[in-house]
């Protein structure tokens, strides 16, 4: 075997090593829930049948967006067991923004910035014990930040 022949080995082992974590990172992905157009469709991928309503979910978002394409939306559950946050915007071209897994001994609590397209309700569901509850508020947009 030939110098040549060994370093394209290696760099090609080392491009398949490298290639390997994003692969099963991308099996984690839900693409069913994630790609749906409708609320209903997020929640059929998510597995959530039903949730109910609860006072134990905190969701901290303005009441009106200047711009849709940076909305700060804070979500804290006072649940115990809080196994999972999700976050839907009921009008935006794929309601599913996102979904927050949280192992045992994590604070369940999230702040991140979304984009909604026009004015709609924020929806954050938590999943705990096997449970669904969920909160939402209207936010109005006055730019639409998807499109």
């Amino acid at each position: 075997m030939d110098r040549r022949t060994w370093l394209g080995s290696v760099a090609a082992l080392g491009v398949l090593a490298l290639a390997a974590p994003l692969r099963v990172l991308a099996a984690v992905w839900n693409r069913q829930a994630f790609e749906s157009q409708d609320v209903g469709g997020a929640l059929h991928g998510l597995g959530i049948e039903q949730a109910g309503p609860t006072c134990d979910i905190v969701l901290v978002a303005p009441d009106m967006a200047e711009n849709g394409a940076i909305v700060q939306v804070e979500v804290e559950s006072h649940i115990p067991g809080t196994e999972a946050i999700a976050i839907l915007v009921e009008k935006n071209p794929t309601p599913l923004i996102a979904n927050f897994m949280f192992s045992n001994g994590a604070e369940p609590y999230v702040v991140t910035r979304i984009k909604m397209a026009e004015t709609s309700e924020l929806k954050a569901i938590v999943k705990a014990g096997g449970q669904y509850f969920s909160v939402s508020k209207k936010v109005e947009v006055a730019l639409g930040g998807c499109g």
